[in-house]
């Protein structure tokens, strides 16, 4: 049974008692609105569809966020960059709203939000949507957080346009200018002028990243005990897709890993580098090389499409870049006409 009391001239406390279920409270500015909350939730308790809602009015998202990103996100694949967009996200102002609180409508602002803002695109806002869909429904499912519907699902996404094809694009005849790829190169070697590269890790990776068409998450999280020089493979035991992928090395690609190597034993990571470290080194190294809207997936796209020059068989193609949908593989194969012209005779 309900009962009501005035605790201000704005305040109405609803308390409901009734045998079975947690005794409730809850404030409200009008008597309307407690008399209200009070009857929609004894008419649950009657069908026995009641669901308490205490975790979601006493947790905010930023609770939520703050839990997932301590037990949930380490688990994951890609767990630097997942917690640091969490991260992120609990500071923003909707993150302080209670979850029982927390409407479709908060949400398609923070999407409006972030889509005014200089380099954020539709793709990354999509990107962060959906993990914030996954933290509210893990804690629907876990965390006893009692919601009628996660509200992300109601908010439209963005439509994406990434399709790029974008590639190194070559020295030209007859004039001075230096190919995208050498000035690139010279941007990512470690020399110790003043404004070069500072690491010594950079250009490898970009090397390795046109020899095999890996992509970065792949080359950076590479360990010695997967690399066979002398079989010509390195093994991938996780990959984009959750399947294992053995990565064909061609003579170029067998070079850079054996400079790497040296004579000695090699153990850990190839690269034991942060995927944040080398994406600030990458930025500046483009700005150095004076590349125009030129991205670290991109060198995906050129490595797939010289290898393709290679390998006839798409069969065989897809086995490097390790591609399921030839479709995907299409997006990321791009020949220059002069060179499909130049096969043509």
């Amino acid at each position: 049974m309900a009962s009501f009391y005035k605790r201000g001239d704005y305040q109405w406390e609803a308390k409901i008692r009734k045998a079975g279920f947690p005794q409730l409270a809850k404030t409200f500015e009008t008597k309307a609105d407690a008399v209200a909350w009070a009857a929609e939730v004894e008419t649950e308790m009657r069908r026995g569809t009641f669901v308490s809602r205490a975790e979601a009015e006493r947790k905010t998202l930023g609770d939520l966020i703050g839990q997932y990103v301590q037990d949930v996100s380490p688990l994951h694949r890609g767990a630097e960059s997942e917690i640091a967009r969490l991260k992120a996200m609990a500071r923003r102002k909707f993150a302080e709203t209670a979850m029982a609180n927390l409407r479709p409508i908060d949400i398609a602002r923070y999407r409006d939000e972030r889509l005014k803002v200089d380099g954020v695109c539709p793709a990354t806002v999509v990107r962060e949507l959906g993990l914030l869909q996954s933290v509210i429904a893990h804690a629907m499912q876990e965390w006893e957080i009692a919601l009628p519907r996660n509200p992300v699902q109601g908010v439209v996404r963005p439509k994406v346009k990434n399709a790029r094809d974008r590639r190194l694009k070559p020295a030209v005849k007859g004039k001075a200018h230096q190919s995208e790829e050498a000035r690139l190169l010279a941007a990512c070697t470690a020399d110790g002028r003043e404004r070069s590269c500072r690491v010594t890790w950079l250009r490898p990776i970009v090397e390795l990243a046109i020899a095999t068409a890996m992509r970065q998450g792949e080359i950076l999280s590479l360990e010695w005990r997967h690399v066979h020089l002398e079989g010509r493979y390195a093994h991938l035991p996780e990959t984009k897709n959750g399947e294992p992928r053995d990565v064909p090395l061609s003579t170029r690609a067998i070079a850079i890993l054996a400079a790497l190597k040296g004579d000695g034993e090699s153990t850990g990571r190839v690269f034991d580098v942060s995927a944040n470290a080398c994406k600030l080194a990458w930025t500046r190294a483009v700005k150095r090389a004076k590349l125009e809207d030129f991205h670290f997936h991109d060198l995906r796209h050129e490595g797939t499409s010289r290898i393709a020059e290679r390998l006839s068989n798409v069969l065989e193609l897809s086995s490097v870049t390790g591609h399921k949908d030839l479709q995907m593989l299409k997006r990321y194969y791009h020949p220059r006409p002069g060179d499909i012209a130049g096969k043509l005779g």
